[in-house]
């Protein structure tokens, strides 16, 4: 956790509307809102690199710079467009030295489980709630040997200081399983092809080795067949 903030740069957005975003963005920038603790919204533009690298931790403490003024703020919503790597829009909450907020912190795994076995995060991001200006910016749970069988809940789940759990605390976040042997997996695979109706047709290759086993065998009851007369 860290009480360090990352100043940014903003400037007063007076033109709004579709066409007015696309040129703040096309200048390199960024339209974002700001509000909360009773403030009217001010609408505002960032500096885009600036802001980009700022959210690389969707949870970074922010210091936002207008007019020679500072207010601390967190980033509620992040609009980012679909296939380029552009941020659209920035919904910014104000937040207080010392006032707590509900953030999604997410889980990072560490170390090797027993061999042949199968690690499933089943929750990515723990719900917390803690100080604007000391939120953990990850939580770490060790997998280190353990065995097929294992699950973790977010309530045991330890926690930096000053966290409190959010999520329930008997969500599944790390499901250890049995590692599945190709041969099972192709039996399963089978099985449920099978009760499904699904028939594959079958290749040439297969045709032809299937065709060869059949010439063997008449070969081979030939072969009988003339020592018996023999």
């Amino acid at each position: 956790m860290s009480n360090d903030t990352i100043k940014l740069q903003a400037e007063t957005r007076t033109q709004f509307g579709k066409g007015a975003a696309r040129q703040i963005r096309r200048d390199h920038k960024i339209p974002a809102v700001m509000y909360g603790h009773g403030a009217a919204p001010v609408h505002i533009t960032l500096v885009g690199h600036d802001a980009m690298m700022a959210l690389k931790n969707p949870n970074a403490l922010l210091t936002i710079v207008l007019d020679g003024d500072e207010q601390m703020a967190l980033a509620k919503d992040v609009q980012r467009d679909p296939i380029k790597p552009v941020i659209e829009h920035i919904d910014l909450v104000i937040v207080r030295k010392g006032e707590k907020v509900t953030v999604d912190v997410p889980v990072h795994l560490e170390g090797e489980a027993a061999p042949e076995t199968v690690v499933s995060l089943d929750h990515s991001s723990l719900q917390v709630e803690a100080e604007a200006t000391n939120i953990p910016e990850s939580v770490t749970v060790s997998v280190e040997g353990l065995e097929a069988g294992t699950q973790i809940l977010a309530g045991a789940v330890e926690l930096p200081a000053g966290a409190t759990l959010v999520t329930d605390a008997e969500a599944l976040v790390v499901n250890v399983t049995q590692q599945i042997s190709a041969e099972a997996l192709e039996a399963e695979l089978a099985e449920a092809e099978a009760e499904a109706g699904i028939e594959h047709e079958e290749s040439d290759e297969d045709a032809e080795a299937t065709e060869g086993e059949a010439a063997e065998g008449e070969a081979t009851e030939g072969d009988e067949a003339k020592s018996e007369d023999a």
